[in-house]
């Protein structure tokens, strides 16, 4: 087959959550649609003294949810070979390297190795370490590393550890994983935007009023209570997920739609963003922590009461704020960001706010002007999760004599065939990764430059410890804050689900 990926993929941390939900169907997807075929091998490590046989029942059974046939299952799990290891001793990488060699040979796979650390940051550069000392990376073939966010901590702890891993590894050869980037409508913002003129001539600060990114999250922090509460929502999700977004949506246009141009221009977008500082960061930054609450019929803890979570706990589980960006596309146009968990619903949306027109041209005969009677705003929505698609919302008349506006919403939803059959995000990751591709993952000037922009947050906060935590209900959207970053500069939040439950007296 022409698409068929020749590798041997070693996932460190092989027994994790991570392996069992996400990669090992994602591969069996690829190994259904021919993209990997005979000339693939995996071998999972992890410390437990699994037998080879033991790891191949769990790879089917993370993979049964996809119906795989009889024969589609025996001939996918023979791929996979199992070493216990422990990655800090070095004398235990020799098994490795023995089996890693005997499958390249066994499926003529030349050389070429992907090492996936689906494990604690604290181990990457302990691991790239041995990768080379103990020579498993050899100079057959490529060899390419992914590894899952975090990236550190702050911006010293990812400087430390990416020069532990860049001792190793080139950066073309680094794959960091933000699997937000995978996604489908995370991708079709280029599209929406490149191939589109009626956006890309608008796509600026003489027409576009504000810009909302809001990454919603109906759930606490359910098991991941222990993580959670040393990360928080700034570093769990605006420092990658929120930031990426942002930097696809501000860039300016790649000559050639390629990953290294497209690199370069999202992370001039991110260097653009207006490092605050401590001052303007209290300012424009509002964090909150939810509290007990009640949605319909369902009841909500509190976050200080969750599992693993300390009962005086100050880590925020919300954030709102609002970015400048210093060039001359964006001059003047605030880019307004919020997530939290325990919201009113599960969505990510991104909202594209235009400019009213100058005038009211439909004001009464002879009427003085009103320099704020200008109009409805037209909105492009694009809806990233659960639904997927975008939106146009223009003005148009309301029936009857008088010509007064209404806003109609022009709306395209992928139907739940499509979405059925869309490539999960790791999906196409791994196969991004497979080709060499990384036009979806993370450079370090990209990650770097995030961190130099939470950090001054972070910091700003850190010097403020006294908050008044918890300060929203669970099942509302955010504290009373993130609603008052707008309103002052004359704007308010597009999406406002909890109005509608409200109505319906569903919502205190």
């Amino acid at each position: 087959m022409t698409n068929e990926q020749r590798a041997l993929l070693t996932i460190f941390g092989a027994s994790g959550d991570l392996a069992k939900r996400k990669l090992y169907p994602s591969l069996f997807r690829l190994y259904r649609k021919g993209y990997l075929n005979e000339h693939f091998a995996v071998i999972g490590t992890a410390r437990r003294e699994w037998t080879q046989e033991t790891f191949q029942e769990i790879v089917a059974s993370s993979i049964q949810a996809l119906h795989p046939t009889e024969q589609e299952l025996q001939s996918f799990i023979r791929h996979f070979y199992y070493q216990a290891l422990n990655v800090s001793e070095p004398e235990q990488y020799a098994a490795l390297k023995t089996l890693a060699t005997q499958l390249d040979e066994t499926y003529h796979l030349a050389g070429n190795q992907l090492f996936y650390l689906a494990m604690a940051p604290q181990f990457f550069g302990t691991i790239a370490g041995h990768l080379h000392s103990e020579n498993i990376v050899t100079p057959n073939g490529f060899h390419r590393l992914i590894i899952e966010k975090p990236f550190g901590s702050d911006y010293h702890s990812a400087e430390q550890l990416n020069e532990e891993i860049r001792s190793v590894f080139d950066e073309d050869d680094i794959f960091r994983i933000d699997h937000y980037l995978g996604k489908e409508m995370v991708q079709n913002i280029s599209a929406v935007r490149f191939g589109n003129n009626i956006f890309e001539s608008l796509w600026n600060h003489k027409y576009i009023d504000n810009v909302q990114v809001t990454l919603a999250e109906s759930l606490g922090v359910e098991e991941r209570g222990g993580y959670y509460d040393q990360s928080g929502a700034l570093k769990d999700m605006v420092q990658n997920h929120i930031l990426q977004i942002v930097a696809l949506l501000a860039m300016e246009a790649p000559t050639v739609f390629t990953d290294k141009n497209i690199r370069y221009e999202k992370i001039k977008a991110l260097e653009s963003i207006r490092l605050y500082t401590e001052q303007e960061a209290q300012k424009n930054f509002v964090r909150g922590q939810y509290a007990e609450g009640k949605l319909g019929a369902k009841e909500f803890s509190s976050y200080q009461d969750e599992p693993n979570v300390n009962p005086r706990s100050t880590t925020e589980t919300f954030v709102a704020g609002k970015l400048l960006i210093d060039n001359f596309r964006w001059k003047g146009v605030p880019f307004y960001i919020r997530t939290g968990k325990r919201l009113t619903e599960k969505g990510t949306r991104i909202h594209i706010v235009f400019k009213p027109t100058p005038i009211n041209v439909f004001r009464e005969a002879n009427a003085p002007i009103d320099e704020n009677d200008t109009g409805l705003r037209n909105v492009l929505t694009i809806y990233i999760q659960p639904t997927e698609g975008f939106s146009l919302t223009l003005n148009g008349k309301t029936i009857g004599g008088d010509y007064q506006l209404r806003p109609i919403k022009l709306d395209y939803r992928h139907s739940s065939d499509t979405l059925d059959n869309t490539p999960e995000a790791y999906e196409k990751l791994l196969l991004d990764a497979l080709k060499g591709d990384a036009t979806n993952f993370t450079h370090w000037d990209e990650v770097a430059q995030s961190w130099r922009i939470v950090d001054i947050i972070r910091q700003a906060w850190d010097s403020q410890p006294e908050v008044d935590f918890p300060n929203y209900a669970s099942g509302t959207m955010g504290p009373d804050a993130a609603f008052e970053l707008l309103e002052r500069d004359g704007f308010q939040w597009v999406w406002q689900p909890d109005n509608w439950y409200r109505e319906h007296n569903q919502l205190p």
